[in-house]
């Protein structure tokens, strides 16, 4: 009899605990954690990071802009940002008060009567402090930066970032100019973004190209082959040509996220003249505005990027609508908070009137932002668990605002990217589309 109780107790405690171990197995294996960029910023209180808006790819006569150094540096100082790097053609850009070193061959820009200038000595240490003009806050000058693409009309264009000085002038790619920018970057320290790539793809007149497996592929495996290239610029001047570049990070972040490595989305003014400042930039989260944070910032992705000039798209992600915000007073939306607990993910915004929610490529949300605060609980959402990734807009007619992505990390172990072999034939074409040929045949079709 007491060895039937026995076996009873046995079975009941078995029948107790089973259930309640196999769900716990099956939730640890279904479970996930949101890996976000913004984790370690502190947004309010005491040690507070601050918001820090800037740019880091912009011209002057020193390659093919309009406006000299001098002028244009002041007229960032003037539309307050508060860090700006000049990435001129194929010149490594050095402090505003200096001359860089440039090819002899822009020296046309005399023969166009452009001048070129450098700042005094007491306007430079003016801006750095913000004591020039009496504006109260810094203007960080970021030297070492690249447009690594030196009086070519191609349209593989890379910026290099924190090269040594005179490392990059004159540089010119050569076949596959993308990967040969972004390989010359690596071998000299630096760090690199790929710039406006739906200008090579010229996808305003091919909207389709930034779906096309083969040019996500081939962008995103050299970024996947080289740890020093963080992303692709997915807001650019007035997006003129590049409109569609936020479906294509969509799907570059698609492929590469399994390898366990983000596609960073950068925004730049790419300015040729003073008119092109309020187009796109980056707001970034730091502890203190200066070169060693920007960098870092570049890198962890603790940024929000920004554009004041969009067209409507028929893609999902829109904008239902054109924005054309560009010099205007129109306050253009910005997050001032990202926090993750557990599934749920909240922003609280300022100057935003819609805010949608991108994952895997997809508007899994999008609704009205008018009270500032929105939360997104991906626990009320089917097939969440399988997102790779989940990121935000915000909206308004002043511009739209996009979050980084944020990362869904399953616990799966990241596959191991190897390069793939690609034919003669596919070698041959991408050289040739990267070439200055097949870009002058592109401009007399247009013209034509």
């Amino acid at each position: 009899m007491k060895n039937t109780k026995k076996l009873l107790c046995f079975l009941l405690t078995a029948l107790m605990i089973f259930p309640v171990g196999i769900f716990a197995v099956s939730a640890a294996e279904n479970d996930y954690v949101i890996v976000s960029p913004y984790e370690e910023v502190i947004w309010d209180g005491d040690g507070a990071w601050g918001a820090y808006k800037g740019t880091l790819h912009s011209h002057t006569t020193y390659s093919d802009a309009d406006v000299d150094l001098a002028t244009m540096v002041k007229a960032y100082y003037d539309k307050g940002f508060d860090f700006l790097a000049n990435a001129d053609h194929g010149v490594t850009g050095v402090e505003w008060n200096r001359k860089p070193k440039y090819p002899i061959l822009y020296n046309y820009q005399f023969i166009l009567g452009n001048k070129q200038t450098t700042l005094t000595d007491e306007e430079y240490e003016g801006m750095i402090t913000g004591t020039y003009n009496n504006r109260g806050k810094k203007m960080t000058c970021v030297v070492g930066a690249n447009e690594l693409n030196d009086l070519t009309l191609t349209k593989c264009h890379v910026n290099g970032y924190f090269l040594p000085e005179g490392v990059g002038t004159g540089f010119r790619g050569g076949e596959n100019a993308f990967e040969a920018a972004v390989k010359f970057t690596d071998k000299n320290g630096g760090i690199s973004h790929i710039n406006h790539p739906g200008d090579w793809l010229d996808s305003n007149s091919n909207p389709d190209a930034v779906n096309d497996p083969e040019n996500i592929a081939f962008l995103t495996d050299i970024i996947l082959k080289y740890d020093s290239c963080y992303g692709i610029e997915v807001f650019n001047e007035d997006n003129g040509p590049t409109g569609y570049d936020r479906v294509l990070w969509d799907n570059m972040l698609m492929y590469a996220l399994p390898y366990g490595k983000t596609i960073i989305g950068y925004a730049n003014t790419d300015a040729h003249d003073e008119n092109n400042i309020d187009t796109s930039f980056m707001t970034f989260m730091m502890e203190e505005n200066d070169v060693d944070h920007i960098k870092e910032t570049m890198t962890n992705g603790a940024f929000f990027s920004t554009t004041r000039s969009l067209r409507a798209s028929d893609f999902e992600i829109g904008p239902d609508k054109p924005i054309d915000a560009c010099n205007t007073d129109l306050a253009y939306p910005m997050f001032t908070k990202v926090a993750v607990d557990g599934h749920k993910i909240t922003v609280e915004a300022t100057d935003a009137e819609t805010i949608q929610w991108i994952a895997d490529g997809k508007v899994i949300y999008k609704g009205s932002m008018t009270d500032g605060e929105f939360t997104l609980d991906l626990d009320t959402i089917d097939g969440a668990k399988d997102f790779l990734y989940v990121r935000a807009e915000i909206i308004s007619e002043g511009g739209i605002t996009v979050t980084q992505a944020l990362t869904i990390d399953n616990g799966e172990e990241p596959l191991e990217f190897s390069e793939q072999n690609k034919s003669i034939i596919e070698k041959f074409i991408k050289a040739f589309t990267s070439s200055l040929l097949y870009v002058l045949i592109q401009e007399i079709i247009r013209a034509i």
